[in-house]
């Protein structure tokens, strides 16, 4: 998930491959991007991520492009432990623990709140099993090293594929809600002979 959109999106670890989404994009991706931000009610972002969107965004003509419009007036939160104040239009900075302030935020808003890129915040939501539903887009290639999605600390969860679709470069837009924990058996022979 590291650096989809840019050769120095996030060169962390020495990564080489960014940029390694811009060439599978079609017509159908982004409808299904803009039907996804459109559904979305507020944004939860990393520092990274945040300073990536907060210095992209705000410069897009929004007349003609949902995904502008949508990004540069809903509610945002960051999370970060560096960062003094955001000044991206309508974003909070979260104070406390990562944990915490998205336990509390998830409990207040109940509504759609949506995490775009944010690799180290993914990790935290996963390892406090924060996330109720993913949005997934498999690309058809393989970049060698970079930032997984599921990391270590990831709690092991079951998930149920509610809708799939695939874009005419083999992109698969998938998305899961959660479904309880792991069912667990085996196909080993029995032992006991009948």
């Amino acid at each position: 998930m590291q650096a989809p959109g840019g050769p120095d999106e996030d060169r962390d670890g020495g990564f080489e491959q960014g940029g390694w989404s811009v060439n599978y994009w079609d017509e159908r991706m982004g409808a299904v991007m803009d039907d996804q931000f459109a559904e979305a009610d507020a944004l939860l972002l990393g520092r990274k991520t945040y300073e990536i969107f907060a210095a992209h965004w705000p410069n897009v003509e929004t007349e003609d492009d949902p995904v502008a419009a949508k990004l540069n007036s809903m509610p945002k939160y960051v999370a970060s432990r560096t960062l003094d104040e955001v000044e991206w239009n309508n974003s909070t900075l979260l104070s406390g623990t990562v944990e915490e302030a998205v336990a509390d935020l998830k409990s207040d808003r109940r509504d759609v709140i949506s995490v775009q890129g944010s690799h180290d915040l993914i990790q935290t939501l996963l390892a406090h099993d924060l996330v109720d539903e993913f949005w997934l887009w498999i690309f058809p290639l393989v970049v060698g090293d970079g930032k997984r999605l599921f990391g270590d600390g990831t709690i092991p969860a079951a998930l149920e594929l509610t809708d799939a679709e695939t874009s005419s470069t083999g992109v698969q837009m998938l998305r899961y809600d959660r479904a309880g924990e792991i069912e667990y058996d085996s196909f080993a022979l029995d032992d006991a002979a009948e």
